[in-house]
């Protein structure tokens, strides 16, 4: 994007400008929605008031999915209407193109996995738990539906869960083999084996080193290569075992903010339920359309939108397994469907500003084009095909390989102003959806057509939503503000082993309740507005939600993470934050005069920390928050939180419990000074 329009004159961008506003009138047509937009949802006739969608029937691109009632059914279908299309692919090689296995290749190799597997002592019963520790890979999805094949349960362990739940996990599930794909991960299944008696075969996608042999010696655990064991299979053929739609599919332990993992059971029926209710809202999904693989599969949106694919025929391409060399991947795959997540939607929205304000005729021109194409949008009009595409946002565009049609984004909520922006420069459909591992990722998604921001869309139409009141926040679903409750087949059926968390989200009538804090809109559909489960109170008594307040906040242009921390023995909140590098970096030159100094050297800057608090309490004044749930005092930290360094959970969420310990002396110490 640093040189486009280098060459271009100030005169001929103004006429190419007003040549263009006539043209953008008479542009493509809009996106035809398949529901009302002002009518998505309906309400039941009843006290709950719950509500469910406007679509009926279970027919999805033109053809009868009612034989579909299992994932192993789900993958056949894809194989039929792809006829044996390519499925899944790799790159063997950072130097090589990405190679690809077909359809039947996938159902060949899976057989023979699943053969293997019962040759190394594993039952082909719905009882017979199979791990899985790896990054997202063709091993992972191959293993995946031999389970579906031989009835088996797959267990992931998170590609980024400590040692000590991945031994929780191992062992609550009587799992007896895991699949790893690195040594770094047989170690740390190794290094606990001790506490993990039943753990007694590992099965290894990378050749195992001698440290990984010598400790595989010493616990008596068995090594096998994954690709002894597709030989095994293929020497020893199984009659399959089909999975059925009341199995168990997956056992989906979720790291949460707290606590130890708890592990969903989610059913084939319940997977295969939410995945076809998710296509009756995203119609256009076919055997042409490629994924990028690279959000975690252990999690549910990511099994969601790959389950949805393959449903189709479509093909999944999985990331060379280095994030940072995510968008080299993407280059060379060139999806037409891109699973997101805010925080990565929210980098590359601060890289394109960051290149654009670089110059002020960049800047005036590409707010030249914004317009135009938001114009466009407000009409319901999505391409990337305009001369401002063509003269402004191309490089952007393939960035992300030039065929993009999808974006989905979930996990967390998504700047208004940032969605309204990459919808106009990506040229794409941009839709945020809801859900949680309880509803097998996902309960309300947005419509193609549906270009409104800051709402997350209908209920599917496999499920039923209702708010219920949550008093001591104020509020009330009568004013159609409430805890969010879901009830339907896509509903999970509980947590594995664990009744009294069960009970404490399931209620007698099968209402899931999330914990979360939605508004219906008069269109129908839901908006997320707060969290009830983080909630605590202060000294005063005053209840405290500080996820709003952190997503107030980030909305400032000096930080890139902020954690809210307050406790009952203390009358304010204090916070950490991270500050966003470049901005910093910029502002310390030109307000403070500091020239290349390292953002350990800045956060110790008083002057830093007062002027990003003042921002932080306009924002927080412009947003209508009340005094006490302004934030008083702040420690700037100058790295950020990650998934790797433990204050993060794979989807991206602050590990409330294992912040506030590691920053309890800095915590500590705002108190003090403000106690004084």
């Amino acid at each position: 994007m640093d040189d486009y329009l280098k060459y271009i004159g100030a005169g001929a961008l103004t006429i190419g400008a007003i040549s263009t506003a006539f043209l953008l009138k008479s542009g493509p047509p809009a996106i035809e929605p398949l529901v009302d937009l002002n009518k998505q949802s309906i309400v039941i006739p009843g006290p709950e008031r719950a509500r469910k969608s406007c679509l009926l029937g279970s027919q999805t691109h033109g053809d009868s999915i009612s034989d579909v009632t299992t994932l192993h059914e789900a993958f056949k279908r894809g194989a039929r209407l792809s006829d044996n299309g390519q499925c899944i692919g790799w790159r063997p090689d950072p130097q090589k193109p990405y190679s690809w296995l077909s359809y039947n290749d996938v159902l060949v190799k899976a057989a023979n996995v699943g053969a293997g597997l019962i040759q190394e002592g594993q039952k082909p019963l719905n009882t017979t738990h199979i791990g899985i520790y790896s990054q997202n890979n063709p091993e992972f999805f191959i293993s995946e539906q031999a389970c579906y094949m031989y009835s088996m349960v797959l267990i992931p362990l998170y590609d980024t869960l400590g040692p000590e739940a991945a031994s929780f996990i191992v062992n609550q599930a009587e799992i007896s083999l895991v699949i790893c794909d690195k040594n770094s991960k047989m170690k740390n299944l190794l290094r606990r084996q001790d506490s993990m008696k039943c753990l007694k075969t590992i099965v290894c996608v990378e050749s195992p080193d001698s440290e990984s042999i010598s400790m595989a010696e010493a616990h008596n655990v068995k090594l096998i290569a994954f690709q002894e064991l597709l030989k095994q299979g293929e020497k020893n053929p199984h009659q399959l075992v089909p999975c059925k739609p009341s199995d168990i599919c997956i056992i989906c332990y979720t790291s949460g903010t707290t606590g130890i993992p708890k592990g969903a059971i989610l059913t084939h029926h319940g997977m295969v339920s939410t995945a076809l209710a998710g296509l009756q809202h995203i119609s256009n999904l076919g055997c042409d359309d490629v994924m990028i693989s690279y959000l975690p599969l252990a999690h549910s949106y990511e099994r969601f939108v790959e389950i949805s694919l393959y449903l189709v025929g479509g093909s999944i391409g999985f990331f060379s397994g280095d994030v940072k060399k995510l968008m080299n991947d993407i280059k060379l795959l060139r999806p037409t469907i891109f699973p997101s997540v805010p925080r990565l939607l929210n980098r590359m929205y601060d890289k394109i500003l960051e290149k654009v304000n670089s110059s002020s005729i960049k800047k005036l021109i590409f707010n030249m084009a914004l317009t135009a194409k938001s114009n466009e949008l407000k009409r319901g009009i999505v391409r990337n095909d305009s001369l401002w595409d063509k003269l402004v946002f191309r490089d952007i565009q393939q960035s992300l390989g030039g065929r993009t049609k999808l974006i989905a984004t979930g996990s967390a909520p998504l700047s208004p102003s940032v969605l309204s922006f990459l919808r106009c420069v990506v040229g794409c459909v941009i839709i945020e959806g809801y859900g949680q591992t309880e509803t097998h990722g996902v309960c309300t998604l947005q419509h193609m057509g549906d270009r409104e921001i800051g709402e997350v869309g209908p209920p599917l139409p496999c499920c039923y939503i209702k708010l219920v009141d949550i008093p001591e926040m104020n509020y009330f679903s009568t004013d159609n503000k409430g805890e969010i409750c879901v009830r339907g087949n896509n509903v999970f059926q509980g947590y594995y082993k664990d009744e009294e968390r069960t009970r404490e989200v399931l209620d007698a009538d099968g209402w899931l309740h999330t914990g979360d804090v939605g508004e219906w809109l008069e269109n129908g559909t839901l908006k997320i507005i707060d969290r009830k489960k983080n909630i605590f109170k202060l000294a005063q008594g005053e209840y405290i939600a500080p996820e709003k307040i952190e997503n107030i906040y980030i909305r400032s242009a000096f930080v890139a993470q902020i954690f809210v921390h307050g406790d009952s023995l203390q009358a304010c909140l204090v916070a950490v934050c991270v500050p966003d590098e470049a901005v910093i970096s910029k502002y310390a030159a030109t307000t403070y005069g500091l020239e290349n100094c390292s953002m350990a050297q800045m956060a110790q800057d008083p002057r830093l920390k007062k002027d990003i608090l003042e921002d932080l309490t306009r924002l927080g004044k412009d947003a209508g928050l009340a005094s006490f749930e302004q934030v008083k005092s702040l420690h700037i930290h100058p790295e950020l939180m990650t998934v790797e360094n433990g204050l993060l959970t794979p989807t991206m969420k602050a590990k409330r419990k294992d912040v506030a310990k590691y920053f309890h002396l800095q915590i500590e110490n705002m108190y003090n000074s403000l106690n004084k």
